[in-house]
């Protein structure tokens, strides 16, 4: 009998050091594993109202692009709602965006807009296109080559005098 009691003893005190031993390791923090979570950082909501020039009518199904500068690549593109109304929410505050809008029978529109708020609302006013610009036509108002029309001309040269050595160039 005394060697029954002995087992026994020897089984219960295997059992009290497994029951133990599980119990300190369910009480220990569980190993960092995977990535420590990064909130995203905040977007603003951008209303972009597209209308026409003349009678501030919404222009519908006009494209609204918008290009990020600096940032990350590619463009979004979203069309505009019976109201002329196109919303997007995705774009990172901070960023600068070039907004490009192109609407069938109106003139290309595009600017460059810094995103600095949490709401921001653009009006565009699209005009129809006008006139063809023609190299061929005189444009009395227009710069040529960077410069006005005055200074596009070349400087006259001095006209050599009979008898004499033309001018030397610079």
């Amino acid at each position: 009998m005394r060697s029954s009691h002995i087992r026994l003893g020897i089984v219960l005190a295997a059992f009290g050091l497994v029951f133990a031993s599980l119990t300190a390791v369910a009480q220990q923090k569980p190993p960092n594993r995977g990535r420590k979570y990064k909130a995203p950082p905040p977007t603003a909501r951008i209303e972009v109202t597209v209308v026409r020039d003349v009678n501030d009518r919404p222009i519908e199904n006009a494209a609204v692009i918008f290009h990020l500068i600096g940032g990350e690549k590619g463009n979004m593109e979203l069309k505009t709602n019976e109201d002329g109304k196109a919303i997007i929410d995705v774009l990172n505050i901070g960023y600068t965006v070039r907004m490009q809008i192109i609407a069938k029978g109106f003139q290309t529109f595009g600017d460059d807009y810094k995103i600095d708020k949490a709401n921001m609302a653009i009006e565009i006013r699209m005009r129809r296109p006008g006139e063809q610009y023609s190299i061929y036509k005189h444009h009395p108002d227009t710069i040529q080559g960077g410069k006005s029309p005055d200074e596009a001309k070349p400087p006259a040269q001095p006209e050599a005098q009979p008898g004499s050595s033309p001018p030397k160039p610079n």
